[in-house]
């Protein structure tokens, strides 16, 4: 089924073609054993953060409930938001698509007569496609996140939501930086150069930039604070150094107190790269005051909907929006670790893509994405605020393949309903119901089994055929008496 033509999903891949994406993948030799060595570091980065099961395990109940506990208030706490973050001299704006978002957000750059706008990592500004709305509106947009600048000269999307550019190796970075950063003539594979020829590129734009944008982790109800986590400064300089600042974020984001922040926080880093705590911690409450010396003069929060109010309509569904994007689950995925981001074709790749890119992008477009997995169980298990995901993917291809009816929970219910895959399953639900019928089928089965096509569908494609043994279990006991 093809992905609905909508303006906010211009680079959106639909879900008929990622078996033949992942394939690529799965052939290629190289780009698996990247995978599995970057995947296992992070794993064990994680593992060595947290060798004390039970403190783990505390501290992960504890994030659970303090998710819990906002979602359950969350349209108090965005009102709340609201009201300190306009005290405080901050403009808030509300959008329930990325079309209203984009229009927002290109709205003040107009204002502003904005040419440049520079980028701090933010998944939410990806969700929304804002490179190419700001591109198409004549606005420069520059990622500013060393990943995230890599895959922009690449022409790419992160492959990753916390390294966006998991899948380069350094030659890749090297010959990139050679065919498309002006000024640079040598070849070099060197790291620390390559850093090096990145940060002389970026350090000018962060004067140049008329705007700066920046995501939220999570932003503070009581006090009216935007909390930015990072680990290269570039969010501080996006956040300080033009003369206006417009942070981005899901609706889910807000907590209600500070005291929420930091075993959040704590979650978060350690879950995500292994560290202890990131290199910087942002709070911004407000614009430059009179007595400052930098900042920015105006700051703006856009609060993105983009269907998180679909998922926060059903109890069960909300717990999706627990997630603190710290992406360990993608790392843990033995799916992900064999195909990697771009698979997907969604912006939120792996099991978190799998449970919220739905909401954003329809089950029309989505439908399989749910099937995409082992259910093993891994994502769960290492989920730092305990998002029961293998829960919601049952739900999710039980809401995709179940038959549409009147008032579906999301958009898109039954879109990949099959009469036929239903009757099927219906008749093999009724065999297994009835010991005689089972008995009847199965000795046909054993009889008859030559039969069975050579070809089965997707079995097939990587198992040998399903034939039934010449003999049942039930037969061979009793020839042994």
């Amino acid at each position: 089924m093809n992905a609905p033509q909508t303006p906010h999903a211009l680079h959106f891949m639909p879900s008929e073609g990622f078996r033949a994406r992942a394939k690529d993948v799965v052939e290629n030799p190289f780009l698996r054993k990247s995978f599995r060595g970057a995947m296992d570091f992070l794993m064990s980065k994680r593992a060595a953060q947290f060798p004390d099961t039970e403190e783990l395990e505390s501290l992960r109940t504890l994030g659970e409930g303090i998710r819990q506990y906002n979602l359950a208030k969350l349209p108090e706490l965005l009102l709340q938001l609201e009201a300190k973050l306009t005290r405080n001299g901050v403009q808030v704006h509300w959008a329930e698509t990325p079309e209203e978002a984009n229009t927002i957000i290109l709205g003040i750059c107009q204002k502003h007569s904005a040419k440049l706008m520079v980028k701090g990592k933010s998944m939410v500004s990806e969700e929304i496609e804002l490179n190419h709305a700001a591109e198409a509106a004549g606005i420069g947009a520059l990622e500013s996140d060393m990943g995230e600048y890599i895959v922009q000269l690449a022409g790419e999307k992160p492959s990753h939501i916390i390294m966006p550019a998991i899948h380069k190796t350094k030659e890749d970075i090297a010959r990139l930086f050679h065919e498309k950063v002006p000024g640079v003539t040598d070849y070099t594979d060197n790291v620390d150069e390559l850093i090096q020829i990145g940060r002389n590129v970026l350090r000018e734009k962060f004067l140049e930039a008329d705007i700066g944008l920046s995501g939220v982790n999570f932003a503070v109800a009581e006090t009216g604070t935007l909390c930015l986590v990072e680990n290269e400064g570039n969010g501080r300089m996006c956040t300080t150094v033009p003369p206006v600042h417009i942070a981005i974020t899901g609706i889910e984001k807000v907590v209600e107190k500070l005291a929420h922040i930091p075993p959040l926080l704590s979650l978060l880093t350690r879950s995500a790269t292994g560290q202890n705590i990131s290199t910087y911690f942002n709070m911004i409450s407000g614009p430059r005051q009179a007595h400052e010396k930098d900042g920015p003069t105006e700051v703006h929060l856009v609060l993105l909907d983009n269907g998180r109010s679909q998922a926060y309509a059903d109890e069960q569904l909300r717990k999706t929006l627990q997630c603190i994007r710290c992406g360990a689950c993608m790392n843990h995925c033995p799916v992900y670790t064999r195909i990697g981001g771009h698979a997907y074709g969604t912006t939120y790749p792996g099991p978190i893509g799998k449970i919220i890119s739905p909401h954003m992008l329809g089950l029309e477009a989505t439908a399989t994405m749910a099937t995409a997995s082992s259910l093993c169980g891994a994502c769960g298990e290492v989920c730092p605020v305990k998002i029961p995901i293998p829960e919601l993917l049952m739900r999710l291809r039980e809401e995709a393949f179940s038959p549409p009816h009147a008032n579906p929970a999301m958009r898109g219910q039954g879109a990949g309903y099959s009469a036929l895959v239903s009757a099927v399953w219906r008749g093999w639900a009724f065999v297994y119901r009835s010991p005689a019928m089972y008995g009847v089928v199965t000795w046909l089965g054993s009889r008859f089994g030559w039969l069975m096509p050579s070809r089965q569908g997707a079995w097939t494609t990587v198992r040998v055929p399903l034939r039934p043994a010449p003999k049942r279990l039930r037969d061979m006991l009793r020839e042994r008496g």
